[in-house]
């Protein structure tokens, strides 16, 4: 029997880290795997014609308020710090990416963050170019860049990657409650969907279209832009890294699909720089501007992108971005 003074010996940190992955792995395959089943349950159900005008509104709904949670919050602010914004803003934008359930706040940042460390390269955590030559091999890249790498996860280090994070209480507490969060971006479609009908089949639907669904549609149209957005499209700028504008995967992901823009001037709120370049995602930052809840907008001049398209070389570091430089009415 153990001494009530005996101090327990500490897990070693291998085993710490061995069960962090195996917990990170059965959490991401959970995550794969039932958003696919209500996917394919709602597929089977349409041959029944048991899809009605509220499931479809919930879901453009919830599909539209989670991505951009994912695009403006996890993304633009809070990996890039492309704006700045009051804390109720910043706690929205975190919470909503949270129910698209692709991992908490602070882990899907430092991910990225050494994605662009490492894009294309050895470290890059989810790029499709690291498996060989010809055709399999090409599959095989396009399996890991796009779903892959979630169920062979490797340890990202936060300390590093994310320090700022660490350190924003509010951020770490929306990510010590990520399971919460799914959870709501569940049951609250699922009330809704039955408060508008007043059926128990209304909630029931509403939590499959506007809930597993929805999930799946946005998983699959944000890990495209790690597969098909480093494979195919157009590359206006000669970056380091494969990273395209593919104008189809732009549509669908509020404008993250210009990608190649992206990797020339990562810390840009707006990803679409010519007029034609469809983003969502920077028109609701700019929309924030206007009222007062955004600031500090960080968004390249005609001049910076010109001069990219001319060198041929990487557009420019953060620094060059520290304030904005262009003016805007």
């Amino acid at each position: 029997m153990q001494n009530a003074t005996t101090v327990p010996e500490l897990p070693k940190a291998g085993a710490l880290n061995a069960r962090a992955t195996r917990f990170a792995r059965r959490v991401a395959l959970l995550t794969v795997i039932l958003p696919l089943l209500g996917f394919l349950a709602a597929i089977i159900l349409l041959w029944r014609r048991t899809v009605g005008p509220v499931d479809l509104l919930l879901l453009v709904t919830f599909y539209s308020l989670t991505i951009l949670g994912v695009g403006v919050g996890f993304h633009r602010q809070l990996t890039h710090r492309a704006f700045q914004s009051n804390k109720v803003t910043k706690a929205i934008f975190a919470i909503l990416g949270s129910m698209a359930a692709e991992g908490p706040v602070i882990f899907w940042v430092a991910t990225h963050r050494r994605h662009h460390s490492f894009s294309d390269r050895e470290g890059d955590p989810h790029s499709p170019h690291l498996h060989g030559e010809g055709v399999m091999n090409w599959l095989r890249g396009f399996w890991h860049s796009h779903s892959g790498w979630m169920l062979a996860p490797e340890m990202t280090g936060w300390a590093y990657y994310v320090p700022d994070l660490l350190q924003d209480k509010l951020i770490f507490r929306i990510n010590r409650l990520y399971f919460l969060w799914i959870s709501l971006g569940l049951a609250i479609p699922a009330l809704l969907g039955g408060l508008l009908t007043w059926s128990w089949k209304g909630a029931l639907l509403a939590f499959l279209w506007a809930g597993l669904v929805r999930i799946f549609l946005v998983h699959h149209t944000t890990w495209s832009i790690n597969s098909i957005c480093h494979i195919y499209g157009r590359r206006p700028f000669q970056n380091r890294d494969q990273s395209a504008n593919n104008f189809w995967m732009a549509l669908l992901s509020f404008g993250e699909g210009w990608h190649n823009n992206h990797h020339a001037f990562p810390t840009s709120a707006w990803h679409g720089l010519k007029w034609w370049e469809i983003d969502i995602s920077g028109y609701v930052i700019r929309a924030l501007e206007k009222v007062g809840l955004a600031w500090n907008v960080k968004v390249p001049s005609a001049a910076m992108i010109a001069k990219a398209s001319r060198s041929g070389q990487p557009a420019m570091s953060a620094t060059e971005l520290s304030e904005r430089s262009e003016n805007r009415a």
